[in-house]
């Protein structure tokens, strides 16, 4: 979570993604060469809402004074900035774009077109999601970062704001380290960061009047070509039924001479 810290007047820039709803059992589409799109329920990736409710909270602890909430997607994508103002977000940009957000527009494409957009908005902070549940890259902050030549808060689990700084606990393969950086930066969110608030009804009416600026993803003079084709997706082989061994011999038999595990 964020901590208390002195008043400050950042501008916080929020990522948000449309993904197929976590709860979807996903199918691979008849072509092969994706999952099926059709008549599923989409979301905001759960990742983007954790670092819409961080922003929130940085807000409501006078850390920042404006939230922006940016999406690149179709324009169904809308839906989910929506959320994000219902949340709290104070406007939103919507980068329009009918490519396929899954696998066709990539975090290689995404972050040049945040890029752009944080060249116009001059945010202090970017706050986004560390990975997306759909193409589960976690590339996006990383590669924005670099280009923008800030310093990068990646899987962070909890962030504290004090004189112009950020501390940062980030997640990590073998436990959590603690880091401190400056201003401008890109936060990624991790799960542990908090734990994202649900829209109340009036401020799902308020965010209907808040405005949406829409810009077309081609306008921005990026290359969006995709880097890597989905040539070929199946679903993972089915694991065949167990059985019942007898005893510790029989186990030791099957492991040894049927399954060829150990010698």
């Amino acid at each position: 979570g964020t901590s208390p810290h002195p008043p400050s007047k950042m501008k916080v820039l929020v990522g948000v993604k449309r993904v197929i709803d976590y709860a979807v059992k996903v199918r691979i589409a008849a072509d092969k060469k994706g999952v099926e799109l059709a008549n599923v329920k989409m979301s905001m990736n759960p990742f983007c809402e954790i670092a819409v409710e961080e922003a929130i909270r940085m807000k409501e602890g006078k850390t920042a004074t404006e939230i922006v909430a940016v999406s690149v997607g179709p324009k169904n994508a809308q839906e989910q900035i929506r959320t994000a103002l219902a949340m709290g977000a104070d406007r939103g940009i919507h980068v329009t774009t009918d490519m396929r957000l899954d696998q066709e527009l990539q975090p290689l494409a995404v972050a040049k077109l945040l890029k752009e957009i944080v060249e116009k908005e001059a945010p202090d902070v970017v706050l986004l999601g560390k990975q997306s549940i759909d193409g589960d890259c976690a590339q996006t902050g990383p590669m924005l970062a670099a280009m923008l030549g800030w310093p990068q808060a990646t899987m962070a689990s909890e962030l504290t704001f004090a004189d112009g700084g950020v501390t940062a606990e980030r997640e990590t393969d073998n436990g959590t380290e603690v880091i401190q950086v400056g201003t401008p930066l890109v936060v990624t969110a991790d799960l542990r960061l908090n734990e994202p608030r649900y829209a109340k009804l009036p401020n799902i009416m308020k965010a209907k009047k808040k405005k949406i600026e829409a810009i077309d993803a081609a306008s921005l003079g990026v290359d969006l070509s995709p880097r890597i084709e989905v040539v070929e997706m199946n679903d993972p082989p089915t694991r065949a039924a167990g059985i019942v061994v007898e005893d510790v011999t029989a186990l030791v038999d099957k492991l040894k001479n049927e399954a060829s595990v150990i010698a």
